[in-house]
């Protein structure tokens, strides 16, 4: 009965929509940048940092009683580091080719924003259970707006999605012409303050 609280369904909820942590606290933009001008790279991306957020949180908080203060933030980054490794090789394993696209964006989640920010603070002042389901919600939160933007990007800018032709020939056939330029990191830069200013919008008018 713990588990489905009002208390943990509120952690759940809040990074997913009124306190996500790409569009309201702005955390993670460079990767957010980086790995979604296709689908799939960015929804490996979104995957990854959910799991490693996840099991993260979990194990800071399972030795929080146990860091001293002036270390917390070395053994945080030896958390996430170990983590991250596991993951890579992971990748590298099963999914070499999306590993490839990642390319060094991969090794770089350990400076993720996001990850440091919930493991401070969240992860340091509460039970397994509920930073275990902050980490979930934080990390599908952000992987939201990677799938989002990712969508749009390769839809427009390849006429595909998850490398899947999605526009006919007959399209092409009238004039179309896939937007260069969605594939440009500029536009994802573009595309991601319209996802906010739509979310603020409507935040906004639902408060």
């Amino acid at each position: 009965m713990g588990f489905f609280s009002k208390e943990n369904k509120n952690y759940f909820l809040t990074p997913l929509g009124g306190d996500n942590p790409v569009l309201v606290q702005v955390l993670g933009i460079c990767s957010a940048l980086a790995v979604t001008s296709q689908l799939k790279p960015a929804l490996v991306m979104g995957l990854s940092v959910t799991i490693i957020l996840a099991c993260a949180n979990v194990i800071i908080s399972l030795l929080r009683n146990t860091i001293p203060n002036r270390i917390r933030i070395i053994v945080q980054l030896v958390v996430i580091a170990t983590l991250v490794t596991i993951v890579s090789q992971i990748l590298k394993a099963f999914v070499y080719d999306v590993s490839v696209e990642l390319s060094v964006y991969v090794g770089l989640i350990i400076t993720n924003c996001i990850l440091m920010g919930r493991l401070e603070a969240f992860a340091m002042m509460n039970k397994p259970i509920p930073s275990l389901i902050d980490g979930i919600a934080n990390g599908l939160g952000y992987a939201f707006v990677l799938i989002v933007v990712g969508i749009v990007r390769e839809f427009f800018g390849r006429g595909s999605l998850l490398g899947i032709k999605i526009l006919p020939e007959d399209v092409y056939s009238f004039g179309y012409i896939n937007n260069g330029m969605m594939t440009m990191p500029a536009m994802a830069l573009i595309l991601v303050g319209c996802v906010i200013w739509i979310h603020r919008a409507f935040i906004g008018e639902k408060k």
